[in-house]
């Protein structure tokens, strides 16, 4: 198996779905794909863990209802064997202020016959919950007046 042939796939997935091409991502996985992102989903309810090919779809929708421009660098991009790893940074302009969401996230593709099988994400959760929340949560947790910014 080709590793550079998987991380071009990885690249190309990523590409569809930072331009918006929900089904363009699909085309690329595997029917079962397994999609894993450790989160609140209180607060990050399209999150989680999914399965299938129709729940992702209804994932990545309920992605750009909220946000209403989404880009990507890739920081890293590592591949060996079927697995790839990748360190992204994303920027999401929110749909209902203009405001942006920047942060980094790692994610690990699984591959099985050329498409994508399983995709895992790893986050710094609480800095995201800030940003989508617009409120400083360490000031509340520690009871401490919000630094000026």
């Amino acid at each position: 198996m080709s590793e550079e042939l998987n991380r071009q796939r990885v690249l190309s997935l990523l590409d569809a779905l930072y331009a918006g091409d929900v089904e363009g991502v699909l085309a690329r996985c595997t029917d079962d794909v397994e999609f894993v992102s450790h989160a609140p989903v209180d607060v990050l309810p399209h999150l989680g863990v999914r399965r299938g090919k129709a729940e992702i779809r209804e994932m990545w929708q309920t992605v750009q209802q909220r946000y209403k421009e989404m880009r990507h660098e890739v920081i890293e991009l590592v591949a060996e064997g079927y697995k790839v790893a990748a360190l992204l940074r994303l920027f999401f302009r929110k749909r209902a202020n203009d405001r942006v969401v920047q942060f980094d996230l790692a994610v690990f593709y699984t591959l099985r016959d050329g498409r994508i099988a399983r995709i895992h994400e790893v986050i710094d959760t609480f800095d995201l919950v800030e940003q989508v929340l617009e409120r400083d949560l360490s000031s509340l947790l520690t009871n401490k007046p919000p630094e000026p910014t």
